[in-house]
């Protein structure tokens, strides 16, 4: 370790400790020692300190606590004239100011002062990083649609510079924090002056003004082995080595260094994240904490990025269809508001529709775009609005009838993934813009088949051998084709509606999560989606069909075990071989014996509540207390991990109006409380199923938060309401 990097680490953790405590000390003389504190939507109180520690930061008493964990890993200055290997003390002072940094924003946000808020521009950072969020972002993680993650601290030599540094890293589907400045500029300015879009949906996000505000992306790194590997807090050996191996960060320092600059780069080797830097500075070669370099540098700024992947170990193939605009997940979020588009199709202003097809294969002819309209060009020229219909006929030797509303849902990512091109809805009730930036760039309606032959090829490239598109622009062959494919939709939804888990011989596992938290699996059956409501049992044969050595495998049923609660031991033999024994068997109907297990990526939560003789259900994001006298994110600590915990499970939101749903517990007649959004988003399909059910009205009668937010309440609501559940048999 070079000794003047470990100067600099040990020399800004003690500054840092210095200003937390007097930070914290005011915060307290304002507040009270008393005062409670929670960072918003968390169940992990101060994460970092809690997953390090063990201890539960609750109050500004204990933040003393707390920092006084930090004091014990601070050293002393090296002398000018003693040289030894400095790597403990500057990983010790690493940590001291990971820990420092953290009371030192919780202090601001307890004073008001988080998030920050730029006095020259007026733009609000990010600021503390919810959980929530993190489980919205966990399929992406799993399945590698986001690679990793990069921390820019600083500000790049130009504005230009910024703009490229953090457009490549959007282009390789790479999340992006930004912290920090050099002398009051920072890259959130360079590209707030460049009139880039910030925020989750773009996939950048500046989360404060210092380079403090980097300990926001870690605290979200170090919840990855809280929420989807199941470490226990306090044992700090097994997260570090869980961010080392799992989760894929690495820090762009752009700017020189300073003492807190290099403090917190130890607190992040620490976790096994690289920095790369764009000036002259030691380096630090494999020492063992990070996978290759630990510090390194690179001036050519064209380079930087991949030079960062390279140390991080990441391995990213990025497929772009030949068109004049950036490509990429990292634009799906993007919105093109009205002032900024020049054309638009469908969404209720013009005739619309979407259609993907299965043909023979001497009825494809590979690569071909064919644009049915006489006018099209003018009518295009003109901007505005006009009618649009995507036929996209598709052959292979592998291709199955039942794959084509899978490789319908594709279109809209493919759409979107084009930076200045919108997709939404689906089917008739599609809804694409363009926005002036891409028409100025070049992009046609020929773009639009160029995207779907490309990447329906790519991403289906093992069941798909041909794609052809056919646009329609004129209206009366827009409308006449979307009669067509209105009979084709209505004939493949009583196809799949008519599946059933009695009907199929094979179920599917999803074992993407097994990256983040490798006791999960996820067992799709033909009525029971993914917990993320990512895949359900089409997607993932299709994924099988795709890559038969990928992350969605087939699970023979074997014989059926238990008809009420749906064991089966097919499921059981793989579970247990999958898991590594881990899980020995699962009951795919009830929640109150072996119930599946969940990586943290589900929608929402089903916990029993024992006094209303039935089951509650929280989507992700809710924030309010719930009738099990704990919020959302509280609960999500007994449910994921990999653990199998009876009376609470994680699922997908459209498995609630399965037939299936809880179906050896009584079933939808078992649902005493639901989120009022919850509530509302399912009504028309719920209230189809309480028919079936016999309950016609059940919905009604089933409380949300406006009605109850604890049992008490909850009882008077359901007597009132005559609920089923309360002369059911009792669950427990």
């Amino acid at each position: 370790m070079s000794k003047i990097i470990a100067t600099a680490a040990i020399r800004g953790a003690n500054r840092l400790y210095r200003e937390a405590g007097e930070l914290l000390e005011k915060a307290i003389a304002e507040k009270g020692e008393g005062y409670r504190f929670e960072f918003v939507d968390t169940a992990f109180y101060l994460p970092m300190i809690y997953a390090m520690t063990g201890f539960p930061v609750k109050t500004l008493g204990d933040m003393r606590t707390a920092l006084g964990f930090a004091r014990e890993l601070l050293h002393e200055e090296p002398a000018e004239q003693i040289w030894k290997p400095y790597l403990g003390e500057a990983l010790d002072s690493g940590m001291a100011t990971l820990f420092a940094e953290e009371i030192w924003l919780a202090a601001r946000t307890v004073l008001g002062l988080e998030p920050a808020v730029d006095p020259e521009t007026g733009y609000v950072y990010n600021g503390f990083i919810t959980d929530t969020i993190q489980r919205n972002l966990g399929i992406q993680l799993v399945d590698g649609t986001m690679p990793g993650f990069a921390a820019i601290i600083g500000a790049a030599p130009d504005d230009d510079t910024a703009v490229k540094i953090v457009s490549e890293l959007q282009e390789k589907n790479i999340l992006t924090f930004l912290s920090g400045n050099v002398n009051g500029n920072s890259v959130t300015k360079q590209l707030l002056r460049k009139g880039v879009a910030l925020g989750w949906d773009s996939r950048i996000v500046p989360l404060g003004p210092e380079t403090q505000h980097t300990l926001y992306a870690l605290d979200w790194a170090i919840r990855a082995s809280l929420i989807f590997g199941g470490k226990k807090p306090g044992d700090y050996k097994a997260h570090l080595k869980y961010q080392k191996d799992r989760v894929f960060a690495f820090a762009l320092v752009l700017g020189e260094l300073n003492d807190i600059i290099w403090t917190t780069g130890a607190g992040a080797i620490n976790m096994g994240f690289p920095a790369v830097a764009d000036t002259d500075i030691p380096v630090v070669h494999p020492t063992g904490v990070c996978i290759y370099e630990e510090v390194d540098k690179e001036f050519d700024h064209s380079k930087i990025v991949q030079k960062a992947i390279e140390v991080r170990g990441l391995k990213i193939v990025v497929e772009k269809p030949p068109i004049p605009v950036s490509y990429g997940p990292a634009f799906e979020g993007e919105r093109i508001r009205k002032e900024d588009m020049f054309i638009e199709f469908g969404g209720q202003r013009t005739a619309a529709f979407e259609w993907v097809r299965m043909r023979e294969m001497d009825e494809v002819e590979d690569g071909k775009i064919t644009i049915v309209g006489d006018n099209w060009k003018e009518l295009y020229e003109k901007g505005g609005k006009m009618p649009l219909g995507l036929v996209i006929d598709v052959a292979g030797r592998k291709m199955q009838k039942d794959f084509e509303s899978v490789i319908e849902r594709k279109v809209h990512h493919s759409i979107n993934e084009a930076q200045g091109l919108w997709h939404m809805g689906q089917r008739d009730l599609n809804w694409i813009r363009i926005s002036n930036a891409a028409k100025g760039a070049g992009i046609t309606l020929e773009h639009l088949g160029l995207i779907f032959s490309t990447m329906m090829r790519h991403t289906f490239r093992s069941i798909i051998d041909k794609v052809q598109v056919t646009i329609y622009t004129d209206e009366k062959e827009v409308t006449a084709m979307r009669d067509e494919a209105r009979k084709a939709y209505t004939e493949r939804d009583h196809r799949l509606g008519a599946m059933t888990d009695e009907s199929v011989e094979t179920f599917y596992s999803c074992l993407l999560c097994q990256s983040f938290a490798p006791s999960h699996v996820c067992i799709i059956t033909a009525e029971r989606l993914g917990l993320c409501g990512a895949y359900n049992w089409l997607d993932a044969r299709a994924a099988f069909e795709i890559d038969p050595t990928g992350g969605n495998q087939p699970v023979p049923k074997g014989q059926l075990l238990d008809s009420r609660y749906g064991r089966y031991t097919g499921v059981d033999e793989y579970l247990k071989k999958s898991t590594g024994g881990a899980v020995e068997s699962l009951n795919l109907y009830t929640i109150m014996e072996n119930p599946m297990t969940s990586c943290g990526c589900f929608e929402c939560i089903i916990a029993i509540v024992p006094e209303a003789n039935g089951v509650m259900i929280v989507q992700r994001g809710h924030q309010g207390m719930t009738p099990a006298g704990m919020k959302f994110s509280t609960l999500a600590g007994s449910v994921g991990g990999g653990m199998q915990t009876p009376g609470f499970m994680g699922i997908g939101r459209n498995f609630i109006t399965s037939k299936k749903f809880l179906a050896g517990d009584g079933g939808i007649k078992r649902i005493v409380w639901m989120t009022k959004n919850l509530k509302e988003s399912l009504k028309e399909a719920f209230d189809a199923r309480a028919a079936e059910e016999g309950v016609p009205g059940l919905l009604d009668m089933i409380a949300d938060e406006t009605a109850a937010e604890d049992s008490e309440k909850l009882l008077e609501y359901l007597s009132g309401t005559g609920h089923p559940a309360l002369g059911m048999d009792p669950m427990i």
